[in-house]
């Protein structure tokens, strides 16, 4: 059971990094920094907790609003960038913010050892649940919490103007722009908002695998944190849910079991590239999201 929590662990991180991801491309801008984002959530809640001993629960805010500064900060400049160069762009920021972990070293004394970042040892001896003898299943729970509670206030801005806004700006903004919506104000919010959701990623992440070094929040991060929203489709947030759960659940955990190692690496790509030219819109396209609100949601008139 304990592998099937620690899969669930890693599907919930997974999934809410795809979230931090999938509020950017609402608004038509194709990020690579989230993994920026996702680092600086890891790195600075773990030294508040290990470091200053405060509860996770104080800890993951901060570190999300540190993200979130961060990544309203970078919107800025990367408003004069679009396209490719908007990616390229961003995939500078993400491996400059790596780098700087790479090279940053701060580790006090607690007893005989010495604990914080080391550089390019990374950041060992993250205790927090460990030390309060916090199950596997706690752990998934606790991470499970923090998916459902953004997960549902993403469905809820998706139905809210402030939703109406966003894929106005991504569908075509000088539309938007001659309606009277701040492009600058919208694309740099959906920044500030996507960085939050990483942090809080980031956060979680460093606390259940208890080590993490800059290794980690590289471009392989970055790509499926884009990946996941634009297979799971941009019409709904279940759909990047289903995006994770087919590539972490499936294709990385699964299929080496069923086909072996070796034959996984071939079929990987091919089962992705397979899945965007049969759902091109993604796994959850605007005619399926249609579908599931009729089923689960009644019509005022019935």
């Amino acid at each position: 059971m304990d592998y099937l929590y620690g899969l669930a662990q890693t599907i919930g991180v997974h999934t809410i990094i795809g979230l931090s991801a999938y509020v950017v491309l609402q608004t038509g801008q194709v990020t690579m920094a989230q993994a920026a984002f996702y680092a600086v959530g890891a790195y600075v809640s773990a030294m508040l907790t290990t470091l200053w001993g405060l509860n996770i629960l104080i800890a993951i805010p901060v570190a999300a609003l540190v993200a979130m500064v961060l990544a309203g900060l970078a919107g800025f400049p990367a408003l004069r960038f679009k396209g490719l160069m908007l990616v390229v762009a961003t995939m500078a920021l993400g491996e400059a913010v790596r780098e700087f972990f790479f090279n940053f070293d701060y580790q006090i004394a607690k007893g005989d050892l010495k604990v914080g970042p080391a550089g390019a040892e990374g950041f060992r001896q993250i205790r927090y649940f460990y030390e309060r003898g916090w199950t596997t299943a706690e752990v998934a729970a606790f991470i499970w919490m923090f998916v459902i509670g953004i997960m549902a206030l993403l469905w809820w801005m998706d139905r809210s103007r402030i939703g109406a806004v966003l894929r106005a700006v991504g569908e075509d903004e000088l539309a938007a722009q001659s309606v009277g919506i701040n492009l600058t104000a919208v694309k740099v919010s959906a920044f500030a908002i996507g960085g939050a959701i990483a942090g809080v990623g980031g956060a979680l992440y460093a606390h259940y695998t208890t080590h993490v070094e800059h290794t980690a929040f590289g471009v392989l991060m970055a790509t499926f944190a884009i990946a996941y929203p634009i297979l799971g489709g941009l019409s709904s947030v279940f759909g990047t849910l289903i995006a994770v759960v087919f590539i972490q659940g499936l294709l990385i955990q699964w299929l080496p079991i069923l086909i072996g190692g070796e034959l996984r690496n071939l079929l990987f790509g091919l089962l992705i590239l397979l899945a965007m030219n049969l759902r091109p819109r993604g796994l959850i396209d605007p005619r399926v999201a249609r579908t599931l609100r009729g089923l689960f949601v009644r019509s005022p008139n019935a």
